[in-house]
């Protein structure tokens, strides 16, 4: 959500505008989709096969982090306009995660290509409902104070605070978050 809130609004030198049109929200939407969902399903794949493996404990506040960068981006630019090039390094930590939530399933060897498929499109599909669901309500409100105060800064920054406590309950080993 943090890479889909700003996709109805551009940066400007002095603070975000609108959109002006559907299509090129549309279009940044689908390049920050495609970028995360080849990253994960990159890594996805290589770590559910053994490939590369790293462990869950790095891997889990690594993720938060992406998150929590991603949310604070939207409220400071701390990245270049280029959010695909963005979704794609975050996709490639993600599907870590993804591939260890895989991997505690414990399927059968025999089992395992056909899990990783449907898993990585369980994983599609559900991005994609979000998107079909968020964009067209979002550019609908983007020029409005729901939108641009409620929905964006403090959507943002609520993004940013949730994970970053999640950051730190994986770095610490607590349990904060009752979800």
């Amino acid at each position: 959500m943090a890479l889909l809130l700003p996709s109805v609004l551009r940066r400007a030198p002095d603070g975000w505008r609108v959109v002006d049109h559907f299509r090129p929200a549309l279009i940044n939407v689908l390049k920050i989709v495609t970028a995360f969902t080849v990253a994960h399903s990159i890594t996805l794949s290589l770590a559910t096969l053994g490939v590369v493996r790293l462990p869950a404990r790095l891997v889990e506040p690594t993720i938060a982090v992406s998150v929590v960068l991603a949310a604070l981006n939207n409220i400071r630019r701390i990245f270049a306009e280029r959010g695909w090039m963005v979704a794609f390094c975050f996709g490639l930590v993600h599907g870590f995660g993804f591939a260890n939530v895989l991997i505690d399933l414990g399927l059968a060897r025999q089992t395992l290509a056909l899990g990783l498929v449907g898993f990585n499109l369980g994983v599609e599909f559900g991005q994609l409902a979000i998107v079909a669901v968020f964009l067209p309500l979002a550019f609908g409100l983007r020029g409005s104070w729901v939108y641009q105060t409620l929905t964006f800064r403090f959507g943002s920054a609520t993004i940013a605070l949730l994970a970053a406590t999640w950051m730190v309950e994986r770095i610490l080993e607590v349990k904060w978050l009752p979800f």
